[in-house]
């Protein structure tokens, strides 16, 4: 099936450039795992997952016997792909395809699913205050949302002449450039933490919120030169090696391979991470929200 526009691209293909595809996928079924324990899904309900993507939760949640799921994302082409595969499994039954983003769900009816689920998200969203009034619309009264979303603010680096980890003393400007590239159109990864989702969910009415934070602060490992160049960090971006194309001039593209390059291949970097966890219900008759 071809995919054509970037969201599939980097969902499909552009996320393992330069990355271990099965430790990836992995890692990736961890969080899977994790977001619908926190659902608490029962047998015979219906779980909405917004920014479906190929398919990880929802799949995931026909496997625990969910009634139907509900696949939904801007993206035509990932929709298509996980009607595909739900046809070959022999799901398709069970399952709905929806063309909307997270912050307007409105082809999706008003008190319609159990559950609503998302993994890496919202940090594309600018808007999320309405994306949680748009969870809390179509939710079922009691109905529960679980939500996993990375802090990248965590991960900011915290002098001017770090990129991606590496310390670059003498190089703030060229770095700057290069960092400038990744940032570009990109506040919403950038504009919240957990704290800020904990209030989020509070303000859309929701109760029993409960939220996990894991921080990871470690030496990253060796890797070869290439493999680090074609690293694509999300779908808005190019690959790292097509930023410092774009941001530098030869002469200055050479300075930084002569400093980063090695530092890359001897796993001298240090990568800080932080990872949330968010659960929450909508309140059922005769409760209220919180004030």
């Amino acid at each position: 099936m071809a995919v054509r526009d970037r969201w599939g691209q980097w969902l499909l293909e552009g996320r393992f450039a330069g990355q271990d595809r099965k430790a990836t996928l992995q890692y990736l079924g961890g969080i899977r795992d994790t977001v619908l324990d926190n659902a608490a899904l029962s047998d015979g309900e219906t779980l909405l997952d917004v920014g479906c993507g190929d398919g990880l939760i929802g799949f995931g949640a026909l496997d625990r016997d969910a009634s139907q799921v509900v696949f939904s994302d801007i993206s035509q082409d990932l929709l298509d792909v996980c009607e595909s595969a739900a046809s070959d499994l022999g799901v398709l039954d069970r399952c709905r395809f929806t063309l909307a983003s997270a912050d307007d769900l409105g082809p999706i009816s008003d008190r319609s699913a159990d559950m609503v689920t998302t993994r890496s998200v919202l940090i594309y969203v600018k808007d999320k205050e309405r994306a949680f009034q748009e969870f809390s619309r179509v939710l079922r009264p009691r109905g529960r949302v679980s939500l996993f979303e990375p802090i990248n603010r965590f991960g900011r680096p915290k002098s001017p002449g770090s990129l991606r980890g590496h310390d670059l003393p003498g190089l703030e400007a060229i770095v700057a450039r290069v960092r400038a590239v990744f940032e570009r159109d990109n506040d919403s990864m950038l504009d919240f933490d957990e704290r800020d989702l904990v209030d989020l969910a509070e303000r859309a009415g929701f109760t029993d919120i409960r939220l996990q934070l894991l921080i990871e602060v470690r030496d990253q490992k060796p890797r070869s030169w290439e493999s680090y160049l074609r690293t694509v960090p999300n779908p808005r971006v190019p690959s790292l090696g097509e930023a410092i194309e774009q941001a530098l001039e030869p002469e200055e593209r050479d300075e930084l391979t002569a400093r980063l390059r090695p530092l890359v291949e001897q796993g001298q970097g240090r990568t800080r991470s932080a990872l949330a966890y968010l659960s929450a219900t909508k309140p059922g008759p005769g409760q209220s929200p919180p004030h």
